[in-house]
């Protein structure tokens, strides 16, 4: 039975509390959405040898990413490869003047995918939309920069041909349905439990096929 290795890239979204302890595929893979769809797809999936990792980090930017991307990502030969990343990106910088301005962040982004694929032609890659929900702490100005990253995304996944996981209008009716943002990302940024359960299922339903 070959083996196929899945892997997570991004932020405190993706990391979740996943364990640092183990380097053991489909375990300590966290509290959130990459955990639930690793338990789905190992259900789904019993006659293949699917291998899981989550390698995101909390407080992670763009270039975070790009310092640890060999060891944490092209050293585990993914076959199939999600990243979520961009919100740290503005959030340093509203917050200790060191974030990644959005022609940076592009920039960075599109070295990953280049470098990913010189050393991993066959991959499939799947781009999750960067998001955030207004209130709290997130102002106008930090959805609007948000929005600029996302149609960096969109455009780096049909320009690469990697899967797009929308994920930013699916979150904003969420709220609206629930009655409360916070519901679905505690603090306009996190999600909560029934957050990530909704990123799992846009994942599940844009990326579910690759395996």
């Amino acid at each position: 039975m070959a083996e196929k290795i899945i892997v997570f890239q991004g932020d405190s979204v993706t990391d979740c509390g996943r364990s640092r302890e183990t380097d053991q595929p489909n375990c300590g893979l966290g509290g959130g959405y990459p955990g639930l769809i690793a338990a789905r797809l190992l259900a789904d999936h019993l006659d293949k040898e699917l291998n899981v990792y989550n390698r995101g980090i909390s407080g992670n930017r763009v270039v975070d990413l790009y310092a640890r991307w060999k060891c944490d990502t092209l050293n585990l030969n993914p076959a199939v490869l999600s990243i979520l990343i961009g919100v740290n990106d503005s959030w340093h910088e509203y917050s200790n003047r060191n974030g990644v301005e959005v022609p940076r962040y592009a920039q960075f982004y599109r070295m990953l995918l280049d470098w990913t694929l010189e050393k991993l032609p066959e991959v499939k890659l799947v781009l999750c939309e960067p998001f955030v929900l207004e209130f709290g702490f997130i102002t106008p100005e930090w959805v609007a920069e948000m929005k600029e990253r996302q149609e960096v995304v969109r455009g780096l996944a049909a320009e690469y041909g990697a899967v797009f996981v929308p994920l930013q209008q699916m979150l904003i009716e969420a709220a609206k349905k629930a009655g409360a943002p916070e519901k679905i990302l505690g603090d306009g940024v996190h999600p909560t439990l029934l957050g990530h359960q909704l990123i799992a299922d846009a994942w599940l339903k844009a990326a579910g096929n690759l395996i």
